[in-house]
Formats: structure tokens, C-alpha cells, sequence
């Protein structure tokens, strides 16, 4: 879903993350919890986009975020929301986030995945020690 709000964006199209939502979730199957807590994160993403961007951008060194692949970019802003904003364990974050990487991006994406996430996990933990 956030895949295809950035994509309309590129376009200069705005659907709207509640149409958005509604068409891709049509397609999938999933218990209610699971589809609210999706819905969760992507009123997150969207409402903190600045926020979250910059988070990116201060932990992926020589990338900026309009020369990332439309598919890195917004793993990487559903891992930093899950990162900053939800109690998910970190572990959890970036081994979730690194799988999305693998099945949807290219060959370094997962790898860039993993470090962007790592080095915004370190920096919001205590004396860059593992968060839970």
C-alpha cells in the first residue's frame, strides 16, 4: 500500500491513503487484527512522512531518498514507524523488514535494508545498545 501511494505521488496523483488501503486489501485475506494494525502503520507513515524520512535520510549514508528504489524506500519508512513508534521488538522490525526486501527488492536490498534499519534502531536506543 505505501508502495503504491509513492508511486502515485511520482505521478502527481494523491488516491488518498483510505482508497489506497481499500483497493490493495481487497486483495488479500487477512484476520481483522492484523488488517488494523496494517492500517495502524500506514496512517503512521503518512501522517509522520517528513519525520520519518528524515530518520532515513540521517542513517543512509550517500543515498538520497529520491534515488532509492521505490521498494527499499517504503520498507524502510514501515521499519522506521515500527522502529520509533511501536513496542515491536527491533529483532522482530528488521527481520520482517529484511525478508520484504528479499522477496520484493533487488539483489542489495535486502543488505541496505538491514544496515539503514540497524544503524536507526542503534540510534534510538539507550548508549546504542539492543533495544528489546
Amino acid at each position: 500500500m505505501l508502495y503504491a501511494l509513492d508511486v502515485a505521488a511520482a505521478k502527481g496523483e494523491d488516491p488518498g491513503a483510505e482508497h489506497a488501503f481499500a483497493g490493495v486489501a481487497e486483495h488479500f485475506e487477512m484476520p481483522e487484527a492484523a488488517r488494523a494494525f496494517a492500517r495502524e502503520l500506514v496512517d503512521q507513515v503518512t501522517s509522520k512522512l517528513d519525520e520519518i524520512d528524515a530518520h532515513i535520510a540521517a542513517h543512509s549514508q550517500n543515498w538520497r531518498l529520491s534515488r532509492m528504489a521505490a521498494v527499499d524506500r517504503n520498507i524502510l519508512r514501515l521499519g522506521t514507524v515500527e522502529l520509533c513508534y511501536t513496542d515491536t521488538p527491533v529483532a522482530v522490525v528488521v527481520d520482517e523488514a529484511v525478508e520484504l526486501a528479499r522477496r520484493f527488492g533487488g539483489d542489495p536490498s535486502p543488505g541496505f535494508v538491514n544496515g539503514v534499519l540497524d544503524a536507526i534502531a542503534r540510534s534510538r536506543s539507550p548508549a546504542g545498545g539492543p533495544r528489546s
